[in-house]
C-alpha cells in the first residue's frame, strides 16, 4: 500500500530536526552532589539559573517548531489542493470516456441492426 501523499512532505519537514529535538530533550541540568549543609545555596541558585536558561531556550524552540508546523501545514494544504484538481481532471476524463463508450455502443448497435 503506498504512503499517503501528505506523509512525505511532513517527514521531509520533521526529520532534519529530530537530532535537535533529541539533544534538547536530554537532561542538561546540574546534578545535586553530596555537599556540606551550608553549600546548598549556590547549587540552588545555579539550578535556578539553568532552569531559566532552559525555559528561554524552550520558548525559542517552540517558536521555531510552530513556524515549521505552519510551513508544513501550508505545504500539505497546497498538496491537497493540487491532488483535488488532479482528481477533478481525472473525473472529467472518465466522464468523457464513458460518454464516448456509450456513443460507440449506440453506433455499433445501429451498424449491426441496420
Amino acid at each position: 500500500m503506498p504512503a499517503p501523499a501528505w506523509l512525505i512532505p511532513a517527514l521531509k519537514a520533521v526529520l532534519p530536526h529530530v537530532s535537535d529535538i533529541v539533544s534538547a530533550a536530554r537532561p542538561v541540568f546540574t546534578k545535586k552532589k553530596v555537599q556540606a549543609p551550608g553549600a546548598d545555596g549556590s547549587l540552588v541558585s545555579q539550578q535556578i539559573a539553568e532552569l531559566q536558561s532552559a525555559a528561554a531556550q524552550n520558548a525559542g524552540h517552540i517558536q521555531e517548531l510552530a513556524e515549521q508546523l505552519q510551513r508544513t501545514v501550508a505545504a500539505l494544504e497546497q498538496a491537497a489542493a493540487l491532488a483535488e484538481a488532479r482528481l477533478r481532471r481525472v473525473l472529467v476524463f472518465c466522464g468523457i470516456a464513458v460518454g464516448l463508450a456509450g456513443v460507440s455502443f449506440v453506433v455499433a448497435v445501429i451498424a449491426i441492426l441496420g
